[in-house]
């Protein structure tokens, strides 16, 4: 695998455990959200941070694009 599919993986664990979601849960809130592109291409920063700073920041992004509501 390479580095980036290991760091996606990473990523799963990480927003996983800090969630208690499961895997599968987390692979669709991804996939809904976009959050696996956004870790592909965001990978040269992101792969430097700490484990905090990924939670919240995918945690941020997924806020972000959840649709307001009335």
């Amino acid at each position: 695998m390479t580095r980036r599919g290991d760091f996606l993986i990473y990523c799963v664990e990480i927003y996983k455990n800090a969630r208690h979601l499961t895997g599968q849960e987390v692979s669709k809130l991804f996939a809904r959200y976009d959050v696996w592109d956004y870790i592909y291409s965001c990978f040269e920063a992101l792969h430097t941070t700490g484990e905090n700073y990924i939670f919240e920041d995918i945690d941020l992004y997924i806020l972000e694009r959840k649709p307001e509501t009335a």
